[in-house]
């Protein structure tokens, strides 16, 4: 992981200092060819071909297990959406827990979960579906995945809230020790996807936007 780490980072500071170069040069040597009848651009992409096809790789890899995950995450609560906590009410047919606090808070997590992860999976799937041309490296998919394992982490998030809430609906007062040994338990799989998949949205947002060559300006 590291070694693809190292190459995106890489392959971003590279097309980072050509954009730079090409800022200051006149237009018209854009054309010029090398001995071997190669442009500028050209040579670019020849000589940065592995880089590129890594960068890919990975990042179609990235995209496929997150997919996998957002498409169970969408089934699971739209199945849940229609499992109503408790039963309904056998007079008015309306759920028991309908007046409750904390049934509106499931109802809404559950929401929150569902729309989450949808989106999630729409900006894996345009990754997929990608041209993987250059230029998209530099912003166009560190954006998509970006916002594909925020809102994956979101969805993963309201999941296990609102099955708390279910577990606390559920249990009595009598009983407040298992739902809260309960509740201590799905904080972990959230910890565990925060501690695996936070530093590297923060890696890939600090070489999408942070200051980079492009930024700095020329000395006095």
């Amino acid at each position: 992981m590291s070694h693809i780490h190292f190459s995106n980072l890489t392959f971003a500071l590279s097309k980072q200092l050509y954009l730079a170069v090409e800022s200051v040069v006149p237009p018209w040597t854009y054309g010029y060819t090398n001995s071997e009848f190669l442009t500028p651009r050209q040579l670019f992409t020849r000589e940065h071909k592995q880089l590129l096809s890594d960068r890919e790789k990975w990042m179609k890899g990235t995209a496929t297990s997150c997919t996998v995950v957002g498409a169970l995450i969408v089934t699971i609560m739209f199945a849940a959406t229609f499992t109503i906590p408790c039963g309904n009410d056998e007079k008015t047919g309306y759920p028991k827990f309908l007046d409750g606090k904390t049934f509106m808070l499931f109802i809404i997590l559950d929401a929150i979960s569902l729309f989450s992860s949808t989106t999630s999976v729409l900006m894996f799937l345009g990754i997929l579906t990608s041209t993987y041309a250059e230029d998209d490296f530099l912003k166009s998919l560190p954006k998509k995945l970006m916002i594909g394992l925020a809102t994956l982490f979101l969805s993963i998030a309201a999941m296990m809230i609102s099955f708390c809430a279910v577990v606390s609906m559920m249990l009595d007062d009598k009983k407040s020790w298992a739902a809260f040994l309960i509740i201590s338990l799905a904080s972990i799989p959230v910890s565990l996807f925060v501690l695996m998949q936070f530093p590297l949205l923060i890696e890939i947002y600090l070489s999408t936007y942070g200051p980079n060559i492009l930024d700095r300006k020329p000395s006095s």
